[in-house]
């Protein structure tokens, strides 16, 4: 399976980089390929070491003004002329899609898929790595917009809130049909 992970791209915190690391372990034993925006800092970097020394393929779509950020060797890396055409990228070559902590950019390709998914334009599942709490008030925010009407279909159809990796990756296998 090709899992789009959307990330920072900061140096974080262990509380942070602990959970990416065993996602990333994860994803590669499982024999998948990590397509992410391509950059060799911060958590993206962390995520990339784990997959790649765990076998799994690492698939980057960086983007003109972050190529000097470019992880290199790796299986294959595209680079787009601006962040509307690396989002669309990353979510072409995208089975399913993990978020991961993050910031302004990260909330942007989230809320992105999950407006695809919304409106039917997407059906491939999206987990949200909620790592020590992170995203609480995101859940809360999506809870409310479910209840006071904002959503047209059930919360549950558009994100799976996931606590610990590995229930991150059991969810995607199984919505994908993988044992």
């Amino acid at each position: 399976m090709n899992i789009c992970v959307f990330l920072s791209a900061a140096d974080l915190d262990e509380r942070y980089t602990r959970p990416a690391r065993e996602f990333a372990k994860l994803l590669g034993k499982g024999g998948h390929t990590l397509v992410w925006g391509g950059s060799d800092v911060g958590l993206m970097k962390v995520v990339a070491d784990g997959v790649q020394e765990a076998g799994g393929r690492l698939a980057g779509v960086s983007v003109q003004f972050l190529a000097a950020k470019a992880r290199p060797g790796v299986d294959e890396m595209v680079v787009a002329k601006d962040l509307a055409e690396r989002k669309r990228l990353l979510l072409e070559r995208a089975d399913a899609v993990v978020i991961m902590v993050g910031g302004t950019g990260t909330l942007d390709e989230a809320t992105e898929i999950l407006e695809l998914k919304k409106h039917g334009h997407t059906d491939k599942p999206v987990v949200l790595l909620n790592t020590a709490g992170f995203y609480d008030g995101l859940k809360e925010q999506f809870r409310r917009m479910e209840d006071e009407g904002f959503l047209p279909r059930p919360l549950t159809d558009l994100v799976f809130f996931a606590e610990e990796p590995v229930g991150a990756l059991a969810y995607l296998e199984e919505s994908r049909g993988i044992e």
